[in-house]
């Protein structure tokens, strides 16, 4: 039996709100009048901003997100934010309309429209490395991070200084924080193979558990 479109009763309906379009095409039968309808439900991936609070090209950190971003291709499309280094340093009398920064305006338009933002730090002399934490004071004045879905990873030596900074300071600009989204691996470097894949077993079921509650932070967030 063959069909026919009515053009006048086709139509497309668009749910971006959740990351899913629903395409609605409507279909009659020849020889019925009854038109019957075809769902088509396509997923959007998530939109993840990563950061890497090394700046050395093959970090520990960076090859954590590489291992994250693998394990989530199908849900995620994550990008890296590769410029931390080159971020100007912070200060305050740029921070104002018409002052700020060309390349600080990107950052953070990269944050506000990301569905989630994963961070992924060593600790240098107890404490966030310069370059993160004056990434991150870029935004104070802003709302970007304002109950945005952040899952942080601390990945060092120790890290446990570094973890507390790095927690109060998602606490003090209201990032979306749950207990499964923030993770502290010490001893990294005995962790990972030489070719950056994760051999602690244990590290690596907290990890999976990490990126599920990201993942359904994200999906409550924006469904």
């Amino acid at each position: 039996m063959g069909l026919k479109g009515d053009s006048s009763s086709n139509s497309i309906v668009a749910k971006l709100g959740n990351k899913v379009k629903e395409l609605t095409i409507k279909y009659s039968f020849i020889g019925d009048a009854k038109p019957w309808n075809l769902f088509i439900f396509v997923r959007m991936k998530r939109k993840v901003l990563a950061i890497s609070g090394s700046t050395r090209k093959e970090s520990a950190n960076l090859q954590i997100i590489k291992a994250i971003a693998a394990m989530a291709r199908d849900n995620w499309d994550m990008k890296v934010f590769s410029d931390l280094a080159l971020l100007p340093h912070f200060n305050p009398d740029m921070d104002k309309e018409g002052s700020v920064p060309e390349m600080v305006e990107e950052f953070r338009s990269k944050i506000h429209q990301s569905d989630g933002v994963l961070i992924c730090t060593p600790e240098y002399v107890f404490s966030l490395p310069g370059s993160l934490k004056n990434a991150i004071e870029w935004t104070v004045s802003t709302t970007v991070f304002s109950d945005k879905p952040v899952a942080v990873i601390t990945a060092s030596s120790s890290g446990i200084k570094a973890h507390e900074s790095l927690l109060l300071i998602m606490e003090t600009i209201v990032a979306k924080l749950s207990s499964k989204s923030q993770l502290l691996i010490s001893g990294v470097r005995a962790k990972l193979s030489k070719d950056g894949q994760i051999t602690d077993e244990e590290t690596l079921i907290k990890i999976k558990e990490l990126v599920a509650d990201f993942e359904e932070m994200m999906h409550s967030a924006n469904g």
